[in-house]
């Protein structure tokens, strides 16, 4: 792909459809939030708080989505040709499954999809342990996505965003401790034989 204009053009193709792409896990995650308003809530670790209700997802992701928006600038890099048309594949390969992924994993929770914090994490009244789907190979499977689709955007849209979200990861991590520590609690050796088969983060070789 010698033609510079060539270049841009798919560019700009891919990052349009990778931002049209997003918007399906997001929804599904977003209609997922609301739908657990009002359940009835079971055990909790640590300190939710009232993470769980209206008024917690507004405050919190207001600010996130602005300051997402205020980040969405380019970062100051040159790139060459070939390393743009790189950056574009391994992009591409990397962000398109990870977001698929994540969808994946939110489907396969269905009812049982919550919202957890650095804080805490808490249960449903009703909660079942899911360990089907992509859960059958890794025990976060939404937030190895976020991570893998957040690391392909950095390369494809290549802003301070991508930045601020791939290092959001780290509060991802201690999330998923909370989300543990609370499974662990609730079901007991269930949960334990569950770790035992699967890692947390990296699939198994077959």
């Amino acid at each position: 792909m010698a033609d510079p204009s060539r270049l841009i053009s798919v560019e700009r193709s891919v990052r349009l459809f990778g931002s049209l792409a997003m918007l399906v896990p997001l929804s599904t995650i977003l209609w997922g939030l609301f739908r657990g308003l009002g359940r009835s809530l079971g055990r909790k670790v640590g300190q939710p708080g009232r993470i769980m209700r209206a008024p917690a997802y507004l405050a919190i992701g207001i600010p996130y989505f602005g300051l997402c928006a205020l980040l969405w600038r380019p970062l100051p890099l040159t790139l060459s040709r070939p390393a743009r048309l790189a950056a574009l594949m391994l992009g591409a390969l990397l962000y398109f499954p990870g977001l698929a992924l994540v969808l994946w994993g939110r489907l396969t929770l269905g009812e049982m999809y919550n919202v957890s914090s650095s804080f805490g994490a808490q249960l449903y009244a009703d909660q079942r342990l899911v360990t089907r789907g992509p859960f059958a190979y890794v025990r976060h499977p939404m937030y190895l996505g976020i991570l893998i689709a957040s690391s392909g955007g950095l390369l494809l849209y290549r802003t301070w965003t991508l930045v601020f979200m791939t290092l959001n990861f780290l509060a991802l991590i201690v999330r998923a401790r909370r989300e543990e520590q609370a499974l662990g609690a609730e079901f007991g050796e269930q949960w334990e034989a569950y770790c035992r088969q699967v890692p947390a983060w990296i699939p198994r070789p077959v």
